[in-house]
């Protein structure tokens, strides 16, 4: 299995080490880390039963147009935020048996790539995972780890179902999802409140917030629901309160989005919320309280360009 991995952030490090691990031949574009990496590789530390270990990519490159042979799957792993050239990046990687695999969180994130590459197979991911670059090379694994992986706009192929069975082997979880559109609601129910609200309230872990303000969290949640059954993906009827409850039992953990917001980097809020909202108003669906989350991050972008 050829692979390429597109971002050498956490996320990307985190799961190429993963099918690496299981003989994958992993490359990887890296851009801030690339001298780091191509010297170094990447270490990656996980509080669970990985432990700690090392990941050397077979080729690390600046850009795409560097390798010599079109991989079998292409893993981007990069946030969708406001000039993110995705499709810049893909546009080397890809060959005419590539699969492209989508590894990000936000809801209608696919259409771009599905119009600029129409006969290549897609695949859509989630990631459910505490995982945080701490510096270039190094990974720290915290909790969870969870892939869903499905073709866009439905269905499983049989490159898809290879790549779950890896994954699985690897000694993670990774489900394959026919509905994958479905398991983005399902993510952004975690992601709607506990990413914004780590920015809004100036940094405090999804511990603090659920504690203290666990009926608003529930009623964001909720919407996100109302709005996945009136677009055709209905999720199950508990999804809120096991979101509640697997939060209860995760680490204090800093949200990406906080991580971005702290290093001056764009924010997924689009992608996240701004979709979601937009996707509720299609539907004709009252989403009191995720609109006030999302016009409350508008203005903090708004304050952070302008302060």
């Amino acid at each position: 299995m050829n692979v390429l991995v597109i971002g050498s952030g956490a996320v990307g490090s985190f799961y190429g080490s993963l099918l690496a691990k299981q003989g994958a031949k992993v490359s990887m574009v890296a851009r801030s880390d690339y001298v780091h990496v191509k010297a170094h590789g990447i270490d990656i530390t996980s509080d669970t039963k990985l432990g700690a270990y090392h990941f050397r990519p077979q080729t690390v490159v600046r850009n795409a147009a560097e390798l010599t042979e079109k991989p079998d799957y292409v893993l981007l792993c990069i946030k969708v935020v406001e000039n993110a050239d995705r499709i810049g990046l893909l546009k080397d990687a890809v060959g005419p048996d590539t699969s492209i695999v989508l590894v990000s969180n936000g809801i209608d994130i696919e259409d771009e790539i599905a119009k600029a590459f129409p006969d290549n197979e897609l695949i859509s991911g989630l990631a459910f995972i505490c995982v945080t670059r701490t510096a270039p090379g190094k990974i720290w694994h915290q909790a969870y780890g969870r892939l869903a992986l499905g073709n866009y706009p439905q269905g499983l192929s049989k490159k898809t179902l290879a790549l779950c069975r890896v994954f699985e082997q690897s000694g993670i979880t990774c489900v394959a999802s026919e509905d994958i559109v479905a398991a983005r609601w399902q993510k952004c129910v975690w992601n709607a409140p506990f990413s914004p609200l780590s920015v809004l309230s100036a940094g405090l872990s999804t511990n603090d917030i659920l504690s203290t303000q666990e009926s608003f969290v529930r009623a964001i949640m909720e919407e996100v629901c109302l709005i996945a059954k009136a677009t055709g993906h209905p999720l199950p009827e508990d999804t809120v309160d096991k979101n509640i409850e697997s939060t209860y039992k995760m680490p204090p953990y800093k949200t990406s989005m906080l991580l971005d917001f702290e290093a001056g980097r764009p924010m997924e809020t689009e992608a996240i919320l701004g979709n979601a909202v937009r996707a509720g108003w299609n539907a004709g669906v009252p989403i009191p309280h995720l609109e006030s989350v999302y016009a409350l991050m508008k203005l903090r972008e708004l304050s952070r360009r302008t302060g």
